[in-house]
């Protein structure tokens, strides 16, 4: 009986000593500064949950909307443009055999579109046969991704300042590409324009078509916004230093 009573006064104790708090002079684990990195490799407002502002959409907000006050007197901010979504669409009927699309065509395009834009895209099945391109009902023709919100904006960060770039001989973006609704349209002949693509590892090269969609807006409004968030359009020609002889393209 002594020997229980005396494990029994052990054992309230040792709970008694768990349940005291920490002495002051203690380790503690070292905080993370707000915007370094932590040991786990994320940022203090990554690991916090705190929602960091694409600094192009930061811009859109300040800079871009006061530009258009001033040059376009638009005064209340709901008559300003609104960037809504971007849609980046890659054919792949023109690889089909059979009414089939290869395995490696598929799985090329689907790795380098959720790649490139962070969300895997949609395999589109084409709506008419059409005997001229071999086409018929039901085959895989397109990969289609919408984008929105923050991955729009990075989206279109990373094509303005990593993309156009990389892109051989470029002079710049043709700015006829806009519709009746101010939204633009263009289009890349290779993928490899991305730094997060290995052109070592594709088993073919291919485009995308690129779609900027806006709202309340008019091709001159989204040509400007665009231009004010650095979108490297074609530079008019200019006239007086041109050459004698020499015949302007239209």
């Amino acid at each position: 009986m002594a020997s229980e009573k005396d494990s029994k006064n052990t054992q309230g104790a040792a709970n008694k000593d768990a349940k005291k708090p920490a002495a002051s002079g203690a380790a503690k684990p070292p905080k993370t500064p707000k915007g370094k990195a932590s040991p786990m490799g994320e940022t203090a407002d990554e690991a916090s949950g705190v929602r960091v502002e694409p600094r192009l959409q930061t811009r859109f907000k300040g800079e871009v909307a006061k530009a258009l006050g001033e040059k376009f007197g638009l005064k209340n901010p709901m008559q300003h443009p609104k960037l809504t979504k971007i849609v980046v669409n890659v054919n792949m009927g023109r690889h089909l055999e059979s009414n089939k699309l290869p395995a490696n065509v598929k799985t090329t395009v689907i790795d380098t579109v959720t790649r490139v834009t962070g969300q895997k895209p949609v395999v589109v099945l084409s709506r008419k046969s059409v005997s001229n391109f071999k086409l018929r009902e039901g085959a895989e023709s397109s990969a289609v991704v919408t984008l929105r919100r923050d991955r729009m904006w990075h989206f279109l960060d990373r094509v303005i300042n990593l993309a156009c770039p990389r892109i051989k001989d470029f002079r710049g973006l043709k700015a006829t590409g806009f519709d009746r609704q101010g939204n633009y349209a263009f289009g890349l002949t290779e993928q490899g324009v991305f730094p997060e693509i290995n052109m070592a590892e594709v088993t073919f090269t291919h485009g995308m078509n690129i779609n900027v969609c806006f709202e309340r807006s008019t091709p001159e409004l989204s040509k400007f916004v665009l231009a004010e968030l650095g979108m490297p359009f074609v530079k008019p020609e200019d006239k007086k230093n041109a050459r004698p002889g020499a015949t302007s393209s239209k």
